[in-house]
């Protein structure tokens, strides 16, 4: 399809995202498919590269596509439906969905106990923690960006250990944690910053709804606490009564 096919007084990266919008729609192109590039895109409407990168600009603020640095641009795929439970775990949740869970570090710190985080994790004011910054993806997708805190002297070295397992769930059985449960989850609402716009692969000004949580062991003692971002376009929450 050509821009000569379609109606005279739009604007041309309108029309040229319209065009894809409308092979999203009729399944010309998958959730999760690659899209054509930015030179193919341009020979097929007959345009600029210039307007075909501002069409696709306009697709991503809505959250159609997503691209990828280095990749591409792709369509993005169906929101991840996400249990909030007693016992929640990002791997399983995911790969009970048919998807691929992935965990990437990016770094960890040691800082002292706020009060706030003192209260949630059983410690005294100023108590060392390390706190650890995390993303968590699902077939390449970034779902949400997550930083744990937890007691530096119960867990020496947590950061070192998570950089090598990727998973929290993994991170507390080196420490002979097998089994784990949360207290407690707040959800509030978002608009993305800069960093975690830049870790999601989202447009400034996009939503993520925000999810502060506390593990605790089987004896009821606090493991972690965690603030976690998730695209809001790109999960949604299912609460599990009993």
């Amino acid at each position: 399809m050509s821009i000569q096919d379609t109606p005279s007084g739009v604007a041309l990266w309108r029309q040229v995202a319209d065009g894809i919008e409308r092979g999203i729609a009729d399944g010309r192109f998958a959730a999760g498919e690659k899209l054509p590039g930015e030179m193919e895109i341009a020979e097929t409407y007959r345009v600029s590269r210039h307007t075909v990168r501002r069409a696709l600009a306009t697709l991503a603020e809505r959250g159609l596509v997503r691209a990828e640095r280095g990749s591409g641009t792709y369509v993005e795929t169906g929101r991840l439906a996400y249990p909030l439970r007693s016992r929640t775990r990002f791997s399983e949740i995911v790969g009970a969905g048919g998807r691929e869970p992935r965990g990437q570090f990016i770094a960890a710190s040691e800082e002292e106990a706020t009060r706030e985080l003192a209260r949630e994790l059983g410690l005294k004011t100023g108590a060392p923690l390390v706190r650890i910054e995390s993303v968590r993806l699902a077939d390449r997708v970034p779902i949400c960006v997550s930083t744990t805190w937890l007691s530096a002297e119960r867990f020496p070295d947590a950061g070192k250990v998570f950089a090598n397992v990727r998973s929290m769930t993994k991170l507390v059985a080196h420490y002979g944690i097998r089994d784990f449960r949360r207290t407690s989850t707040r959800i509030t609402a978002g608009i993305v910053d800069a960093t975690d716009a830049a870790r999601l692969d989202l447009a400034l000004g996009r939503p993520v709804l925000v999810v502060d949580s506390t593990d605790v062991d089987t004896a009821g003692q606090p493991l972690t606490t965690k603030r976690s971002r998730f695209a809001a376009e790109r999960v949604e929450f299912l609460v599990e009564n009993g």
